[in-house]
């Protein structure tokens, strides 16, 4: 079987690596990919939206299955159109696909099926908005209703940090039109968590948990980002928190959905805050998390591209995870300016092709190659996974594989997975 990975991040290179290691395939394609990806698959120059192409790829090279990375081309609707065409595709359909690409539409759909989530009202209206939040008392969250590639939420401490918030996203339209409409929520104060499922529109199982560093700079300063780092499992999501997920989330998310005459095929990111002992959902992610992938499928032991088939044929019922009992710590190596604006073209030391050494693991994000060289070419550029018996072992490797790397102004955060250690 052929197999095309759509996108060109971290996420998109550890899929491609996964789904090269199974026994049933015996290709792999990345569109676009980037730098290394082409160590384990055959870059295709076709951007992730251009639906058009990726379908015209597909069918002249007879891919067996499709695994859609990034939300844009989810939101774009590239599994409807891979589906009408009778293609295997994993990944919900554009209309599912709003659960993240609205924000608003979420939330509406977590409240009307019981999930618990944060208080909320919406807005178009930066005047009301202001008003509304001069009435509230404590922090509060302001997020851009669209996709707004992690960095449209703003956790914000005062009442002129939100106000702040409300002119970037609705009058300076800092994420065009993903802002024009806002969510004003309660600040949930806890510990956040990631849990993902498996989906078949009638099934769902979890994977392991894993805990995302969104902000840029240790002990969580800074502004937000795609994601520094991430590990697995998180402490915090305990055997008893795992079952309170299941039927508190997971079971709503997926009757809810069956009561509408909806059936959901891929994976469903629950990005959760555990206030008190109590899960909340944050937000709903139609796809893999970036970096909490590059910690959980390494981990994964089951073959990925057989879990895959199963989510799009509806046959998940009987299927058991199976994962490596060791913690994985992913660490991302960023370009300096980021989240801001940053400089491309630098070359990467430190680069071997043999990136699996049995103990850490380097995905490439923002890379390409020349062939023989690596060159950054975005704001995250590299991602490292060190693996060990404890967090401590796990933390030790991967750091040690980073000290081995390097690119002019390269920087990284140097705390990832201390919450686990402090826990």
């Amino acid at each position: 079987m052929k197999v095309l990975v759509i996108g060109s991040g971290g996420r998109e290179h550890c899929m491609a690596w996964k789904l090269s290691k199974s026994p049933l395939v015996d290709k792999v394609f990345c569109a676009p990919g980037n730098g290394g990806t082409s160590l384990c698959a055959e870059n295709i120059p076709i951007k992730p939206t251009d639906i058009k192409s990726l379908l015209e790829f597909a069918k002249k090279n007879n891919i067996g299955l499709t695994v859609v990375g990034p939300e844009v081309s989810l939101v774009a609707g590239v599994a409807d159109a891979f589906r009408t065409e009778g293609l295997v595709i994993f990944g919900p359909d554009k209309e599912l696909a709003q659960l993240e690409g609205s924000k608003i539409l979420a939330k509406k759909f977590m409240r009307d099926c019981g999930i618990p989530t944060a208080d909320f009202e919406v807005f178009d209206d930066a005047h009301k908005a202001k008003e509304y939040i001069a009435e509230r008392a404590g922090k509060v969250v302001v997020k851009a209703d669209g996709l707004a590639a992690g960095k449209g939420v703003i956790v914000c401490d005062n009442e002129q940090e939100a106000f702040d918030a409300v002119d970037t996203i609705l009058i300076d339209k800092k994420f065009g039109d993903a802002g024009n409409k806002l969510l004003v929520e309660a600040c949930l104060i806890g510990e956040e968590v990631s849990m993902l499922a498996f989906v078949d529109g009638e099934t769902f199982v979890p994977l392991v948990s894993s805990q995302d560093h969104k902000r840029i700079f240790d002990n969580d300063q800074g502004p937000n980002t795609g994601g520094m780092g991430a590990y697995s499992p998180a402490p915090i999501m305990t055997d008893r928190m795992k079952t309170r997920v299941n039927n508190e989330i997971f079971k709503p998310f997926v009757n809810g959905l069956k009561k509408q005459g909806k059936k959901y095929h891929g994976v469903i990111y629950a990005g959760l805050m555990i206030v008190n002992g109590d899960p909340y959902v944050l937000e709903f992610n139609v796809r893999f998390g970036d970096p909490e992938t590059q910690a959980l499928l390494p981990k994964l032991k089951n073959d990925l591209a057989d879990i895959m088939l199963k989510v799009c044929n509806g046959k998940l019922h009987d299927t058991q995870l199976v994962w490596d009992e060791r913690v994985y710590v992913c660490v991302v190596l960023a370009s300096g300016g980021y989240p801001g604006s940053y400089e491309k073209g630098k070359q990467i030391d430190g680069i071997t092709k043999n990136e699996d050494n049995g103990y850490s693991i380097v995905f490439h994000a923002g890379t390409v190659t020349d062939g023989v060289n690596f060159f950054t070419d975005g704001g995250r550029v590299l991602n490292v996974v060190g693996m060990g018996e404890t967090v401590k072992d796990a933390q030790n490797a991967v750091y040690s594989r980073i000290a081995g790397l390097s690119f002019e102004n390269m920087f990284y955060r140097q705390d990832i997975a201390n919450k686990a250690l402090n826990r």
